[in-house]
């Protein structure tokens, strides 16, 4: 598929020549290119409407990262005009955003599912934002008009069981944003992806579908969440022991699942894992699962009931370190230890770049004496909450757009989304594929006054906004690179005090190591780079450039020396 590349221009207003020709303005902040962070605006003139706003984890190689947000410069520069925030669902990759671009100042009402809303409210309360936040409920036969928006929306299958596409008429023409989305005819729930809404959309005319594409690289369709059922149904009927699962906390369908095979086989079920817990509680308290308060059971009583009387559902389905399954995995969790007949099942797919940690939690689990189902070993253990291949295929031929832009996937996912758009007979120069930042503009331009059109516009901003702690965007890609630069290295750290007057050395040189040698076991080695920086001490010479005079010096050394490169750090004074 040919690609037209545009050179980045400076994000700005739309100018006013454009006002009349631009009916409509679509603007990822996050999800086109790289899984999670998932942010859509839609804007005409100066009015914007916000379709999720959700975080991602880190990858491996952002060291001491807590989570990954989108930037929102682009909109913090207009928070007068945001109409209205949509939620689709209470993922975090599609909600978990939200209470740090609130604390930034984005005031604006949100709109949500009720389950949604009630994991969102938790969220905004520990972060103490709750009372300031305009918080709406929403069903999927609402319809919203925040102008010149009209939202309507449409109940979607998928591993919560709360969630919505969402189709906004807007001064250009009718857009749908499927979220995360599959056709399952036997949902947990029993309720299906709204075909009748796609197909009347599609019959009406549809001039933009903006399709989640994580799971475009799976033939077919996906199966059912029923596999999952007969999957674990049959392992429960051939233990005897104590069940634990791992599911995502988020994945309120998969723990109704669990609920109703282990009322089936005579067990009560607990909880563990804080998420888990609090997300557990507040669908209890909203409806959205079936249990009594006889059949919950308390830590002590997971520990002392007969072992086939219990169930237990944890966190930690993707080896998270601090959660509850891996905790449990390594002896350290207090309120559960693993003993021997315990069956443990790991009830998802690790997300790409978590099979490190998958793996050795599954390697621990066996440690234990436990046996353990993933799935590697049993496929129907956890079925994808997003479509195949032939459900995206369904999707395009439903609604029938104009023009499709991929979405929610690493780029090889949206170029193939963008190939199968083709294979449905979308023409190839209506399809575009872009990543975060690529504004792609609707309207009636200066080739064309009689229909609207689509057209690549400006770069706006959009990079990764890393929180750390209490810190938001304070970590960039400096801080990240002397990060990996420690983690692979280590450091030294050169010491030495100096006459003022003349130069002389009155304390030092001392260096001190971690990470690159241990002192103890390698004195001969930290002698000699002693040695080396007494030679660069050459009469009275400014504090920077000795620093720069012995970082040098230890380069050279510890390369020579060692064949490594640590961070090398002076501390030069003057007394």
């Amino acid at each position: 598929m040919e690609q037209t590349e545009i050179a980045p221009v400076e994000a700005d207003r739309p100018r006013a020549d454009d006002a009349a020709t631009t009916q409509l303005r679509v603007i990822p902040l996050g999800g086109l290119g790289g899984i999670g962070k998932n942010m859509m605006l839609l804007e005409s003139g100066e009015n914007i409407l916000i379709v999720d706003a959700g975080l991602m984890f880190p990858d491996s190689d952002m060291h001491g990262v807590d989570v990954v947000i989108p930037e929102t410069e682009y909109l913090l520069d207009r928070l007068d005009w945001i109409r209205g925030i949509v939620l689709t669902h209470g993922h975090e990759d599609h909600i978990g955003a939200l209470p740090y671009l609130i604390d930034q100042g984005l005031d604006a009402p949100v709109y949500a599912t009720a389950l949604t809303k009630g994991l969102l409210q938790g969220k905004l309360s520990e972060h103490g934002l709750l009372a300031q936040t305009d918080l709406h409920t929403v069903t999927e036969d609402d319809v919203i008009t925040l102008e010149p928006f009209t939202i309507e929306f449409f109940h979607t299958c998928h591993s919560f069981p709360d969630s919505v596409g969402v189709s906004v008429s807007t001064p250009a023409g009718r857009v749908v944003l499927t979220s995360d989305y599959k056709f399952d005819d036997t949902p947990v729930d029993g309720k299906l992806t709204e075909v009748d809404k796609l197909q009347r959309w599609g019959d009406e005319g549809v001039l933009l579908l903006l399709g989640d594409s994580t799971n475009i690289e799976a033939e077919g369709s996906t199966p059912s969440e029923t596999k999952v059922e007969e999957t674990l149904d049959g392992i429960f009927s051939q233990v005897d022991g104590r069940v634990i699962l791992a599911t995502f906390a988020s994945n309120i369908s998969r723990v109704q699942q669990i609920i109703n095979i282990s009322r089936k086989h005579g067990r009560r079920v607990g909880m563990i894992g804080r998420s888990m817990v609090n997300n557990v509680k507040i669908s209890i308290g909203l409806g959205y699962l079936d249990i009594r308060q006889d059949e919950l059971l308390t830590a002590k009583e997971m520990e002392e009931l007969p072992s086939h009387k219990v169930t237990i559902i944890a966190t930690g389905s993707q080896g998270e370190p601090t959660s509850a399954m891996v905790r449990m995995s390594m002896g350290d969790q207090r309120q559960i230890s693993l003993r021997k007949g315990d069956t443990v099942v790991l009830s998802a797919t690790p997300i790409p770049g978590n099979e490190e940690l998958f793996n050795r939690t599954v390697d621990n689990l066996y440690r234990r004496g436990a046996r353990v189902f993933y799935h590697e070993l049993s496929d129907d253990v956890h079925v994808s909450g997003h479509g195949g291949k032939e459900d995206y295929r369904r999707m395009l031929e439903l609604v029938r757009p104009r023009y499709f832009i991929p979405v929610h996937g690493a780029y090889r996912h949206l170029v193939l989304h963008g190939e199968l758009a083709q294979e449905v007979d979308i023409a190839a120069e209506n399809v575009f594929v872009v990543e975060d930042g690529q504004v792609v503009e609707f309207g009636r331009f200066e080739d064309d006054h009689e229909a609207i059109v689509g057209r690549l516009g400006e770069h706006v901003s959009a990079n990764h906004v890393f929180v750390d702690g209490l810190g938001v965007g304070d970590i960039g890609s400096v801080v990240l690179r002397d990060r990996r630069h420690l983690g692979s290295d280590g450091f030294l750290v050169c010491i030495i005090a100096l006459d003022e007057f003349d130069g002389s050395i009155l304390y030092g040189p001392e260096i001190i190591s971690r990470g690159f040698v241990y002192i103890r076991d390698n004195e001969g080695l930290i002698l000699r780079a002693e040695e080396i920086v007494r030679k660069e001490v050459k009469g009275k010479v400014s504090p920077t450039t000795l620093s720069r005079r012995i970082r040098n010096a230890l380069a050279s050394f510890c390369s020579n020396e060692m064949g490594r490169r640590p961070m090398i750090l002076p501390v030069v004074i003057q007394v």
